[in-house]
Parts: structure tokens; sequence; C-alpha cells
């Protein structure tokens, strides 16, 4: 019995060792699996050793792009194809909603004023002996005086500022009743200074209509002039209100810099009413200049009728407002624009020469009145020089039917006692 269990233990003993046997080359083969792996990581770790923090994020990079670059492809193209299928539709949206708000009440006049008058006998009173206080009023003023309808005075001038200046010193006459030439002066000299008054609340209502605040007086004077001014017969106060709220809309809408819109919209055409050398672009970006207004302004100025490239959103944008707001049915008519430069520039070829006062067109530019000083020329000189005026002018200038210079040369003595 003794000798079974022996036997019995030894047996388990000798299974206990294989087994132990076993474990211990198992763990053998697993110790130099781990030694070779250690050696390839070292490996790699050699190799990574010399490059910068980084160079191994660009090789990390260079890595997964490889790895997913059939995937980046494959989005980059779902998304090029989203954007071609809605980018003309979102356009069109965004200029159309634009558009709707521009839309103004601002009523402009243009070419003719009319004053009513109380009795048809005061039509005798305005035309003066001889005509002499009608003649006055016209050289004053610098308008054509139109008596022939019943009940009405009309007043018609290419310059509507010219006009204004009429239709009020006209109003005021009426009531005065002291129809004279001297009379007719005095109060044209004051309505000019009133119209003036008028041009600076005008500039301030525009600037202020359109979310521009504290600009320096002689700007808004300035932009007052805005009120009296047609570009290819668009009021300059419709169009600038219009386009600036077109333009303002469109930079909200794509993300871009909205004041800066804003305040180009607002001066873009300023140089239009600007005296001086060169077009309103360069007119108008010399004047902004001179009260410090940033760049990005003055660009918005200088490349909207594309003179210069492009050099941001913003001046794009409103070159954009611009075309809108010109190109819009109904906006313009180049005609008008084209008669009132003519008749401006009659006026400047006779204002060129020594011993003129002042110079009218009138008659759609078929009449050309020059004020003469009596000091510098006597008759003979200006019956030659209306005759110079006039071949000057029918070379220069394409004007309709036979041109007319009229150089009115009146001597005035004035004697007075305090």
């Amino acid at each position: 019995m003794a000798n079974q269990d022996l036997i019995k233990l030894e047996e388990k003993l000798l299974e206990k060792e294989e087994k132990l046997e076993k474990e211990e080359e198992r763990l053998k083969k697993e110790k130099a699996e781990i030694e070779e792996l250690k050696e390839k990581y070292r490996q790699k770790l050699s190799d990574i050793s010399d490059l910068t923090t980084e160079e191994a994020k660009k090789e990390l990079i260079k890595e997964t792009e490889e790895k997913e670059s059939a995937v980046i492809a494959r989005i980059i193209r779902e998304k090029e194809d989203l954007a071609k299928k809605t980018a003309d539709k979102k356009g069109q949206e965004i200029l159309v909603d634009s558009m709707r708000h521009g839309a103004l009440n601002y009523i402009a006049e243009y070419t003719v004023s009319t004053v009513k008058i109380p009795e048809e006998d005061l039509k005798g009173r305005i035309i003066g002996k001889e005509g002499r206080n009608i003649r006055a009023f016209e050289q004053a003023t610098g308008v054509d005086v139109d008596l022939d309808e019943e009940g009405i005075i009309r007043l018609s001038s290419f310059d509507p500022v010219r006009r204004e200046v009429a239709r009020r010193s006209l109003e005021k006459l009426i009531k005065d009743t002291r129809i004279q030439p001297f009379r007719i002066e005095e109060l044209v000299d004051q309505t000019k200074k009133e119209v003036e008054k008028v041009m600076f609340e005008e500039g301030e209502f525009l600037a202020h209509e359109v979310g521009v605040f504290n600009l320096p007086s002689e700007v808004l004077s300035i932009l007052g002039r805005f009120k009296f001014r047609t570009s290819y017969g668009q009021n300059l106060v419709a169009h600038t209100i219009e386009e600036t709220r077109i333009g303002v809309h469109i930079a909200q809408e794509v993300g871009a810099d909205a004041n800066v819109v804003r305040i180009g919209c607002l001066f873009h055409d300023i140089g239009k009413v600007l005296e001086g050398e060169g077009n309103h672009v360069k007119l108008g970006a010399d004047f902004i200049k001179k009260f410090n207004m940033p760049e990005s302004i003055v660009n918005c100025v200088l490349e909207h009728h594309e003179d210069t490239p492009f050099s941001s959103v913003e001046s794009v944008i409103v070159y954009i407002a611009d075309a809108i707001s010109g190109a819009r049915p109904g906006a313009r008519f180049e005609d008008v624009e084209a008669y009132a430069k003519r008749l401006k520039e009659m006026e400047e070829i006779a204002k060129k020469h020594d011993g003129v006062q002042d110079a009218y067109a009138f008659e759609a530019g078929r009449e050309l009145r020059v004020i003469i000083d009596p000091g510098k020329l006597d008759d003979a000189q200006t019956t030659i020089l209306s005759a110079k005026i006039r071949e000057e002018v029918t070379q220069a200038l394409s004007v309709p039917g036979e041109v007319k210079v009229t150089a009115i040369r009146e001597f005035r003595a004035v004697s007075t006692q305090s």
C-alpha cells in the first residue's frame, strides 16, 4: 500500500515537472518576441531622432494624408458640387434682396421749376419797361424765364442750383412788389446765401439718411450739392441713398465691412460736385484724403469705376452697388447728362475770355448770353468778342440748330447820399 502511494506521488511530481518545463519554454519564447519588438521600436526611434518637433508633425500629417487622401478628395468633390448648385441661386437672392432694400421715396426735381402768380398783370411788372426787369432777372440768376402760360411762370435751366435761386428770388419779388433791377440783384444775392444754407442741411440729411454721422461742416456742404446735381438724369441724392442701402445689405450678407462700404458709397460720386482738373474719381479721392479718411474708403472711391484694380471686397461691393443703382430700368437717361455737359462747356468757353463777367446758356444751348465788364471792353470789342465766342462754340461742340451769342455790355453810374 505504501509503495503504491509513493508511485502515485512520483507520477504527480513528474507531471508537474513536465508542465513547468513547458511553461518555461513558453516564457522564453515570449521574451524573445518582446526583445524583437523592442529592437524594432529602438530602430524607429533612432530613425526619427534627428527630426525637429515641426518636422515630426509634418511627417505625421503626410502619413495621415496618404492614408486618408481618397476620403478627403471625395469630401472636396461633394462640397464643390454643392457649392456650384447653390452659388448662383444664393447670389441672385442676395442681389434681389439688396435691390429691394434700396427702394426709397426721395423725390428729385429736374430741369423746370414753376412759380404761381396771383394776378396776371404781375407779368407786365416782371417784364418791366422795355424788358429791363426780366433781362436783369435772367442775367442775375442765369435762368430762362417763360411767361407764356397763364397763371404761372416757368424757370428753365440745366443747373438746378441756379433754378432754385431763381425760384426763391421770384417768389420774394412777387411778395415784395418792388420789382426793379437793383432790387432784383439784391434779392438774388440774399437768396444765394440761403441756398448755401439749404445745401448744408441737405448734406446733413443725406449723411444721416445713410447712417454716417459727425462729418466736418465743409464735407456736409459739399454733399448738399447732390440735391442740385444729376448724373445721366439721376439725382445724386437719390442715387447715393439707393446705392448705399444696396451696398450695405450686400456687405452684411457676404460678411464684408459694412461701415467701409457705407462711407465708400456715400463719397463715391462726391467728385462730380467739385471743381478742378481731372475726372470725378480723382477729384473725389483727393478731396476726402484732406479729411484723413481711411485708405480703405479712399480706395472705394478710386476703384468704383475700375480705373485702378480692386484692392478689397469692399471696393468690389461699392462698384456692384453703383452699377445696380445706375443700371436699373428708369434710373438714368444719357441724353440729359450729355445735354447738361454741353451747356456747361458752352459757358466755360465764354468765361475764359478776358472782359467776360459771366455767361449763361439758354434755349437748350442754342443761345448763349455773355455779360461783359464795361470797364474792360468797349462796344466794338464786345461785337468782335461775341462773334469769336460763337465760332469757338460751333467748332468745339455739337449744338443742334444755329447758335446765337448775345453779349450784353451795360454801363451803370450809381450815386448815393448818406
